[in-house]
């Protein structure tokens, strides 16, 4: 009697562990294969429709300017791309240049303009200021924008 209770209880616990195991939902390589497709899916996507951005300057010489001026510029580009372009930030290499830039999607085929604006105050000399632009062109990479010039500081 024993012998068949043993045997039972033998049996229930390999049926519970079958049913364990087939109850899964996915395997963990199902899971990151489907997702791999996706991104395949995606990245065909974006390879065959293309966001870009073309700037007609990609730098800009003040020449000489006289210290404490603030000097602006603008930086004209097209959404030369397929798709929507977007710029999400513009940010320059110092506090002395601040971008500005369009918040809007521009179509394609469309141009807009990047305002950047330079503070000579307290600097002298040689500057050569960089912005960069970061928006979802692909491939994905930031635009640079550069100004430079010469701060001349009056003489009193």
């Amino acid at each position: 009697m024993k012998k068949l209770h043993f045997t039972s209880m033998l049996f229930a616990v390999a049926i519970s562990a079958t049913a364990l195991v087939s109850c899964k939902e996915k395997p963990a390589n199902t899971i990151e294969t489907e997702a791999t497709q996706e991104e395949d899916k995606l990245s065909t996507k974006i390879v065959e429709n293309p966001t870009q951005i073309t700037f007609e300057k990609d730098l800009h010489d003040f020449g000489e300017i006289i210290q404490g001026e603030k000097v602006n510029t603008e930086f004209k580009f097209t959404n030369t791309g397929k798709n929507d372009l977007l710029i999400s930030d513009a940010y320059g290499s110092c506090g002395c240049t601040v971008p500005e830039w369009p918040k809007e999607p521009i179509a394609p085929g469309q141009s807009g303009v990047i305002k950047v604006q330079f503070n000579s105050a307290n600097r002298s000399g040689l500057f050569n200021k960089t912005v960069t632009v970061v928006a979802n062109t692909q491939p994905n990479s930031n635009s640079k924008l550069i100004i430079k010039g010469t701060i001349i500081v009056p003489k009193d």
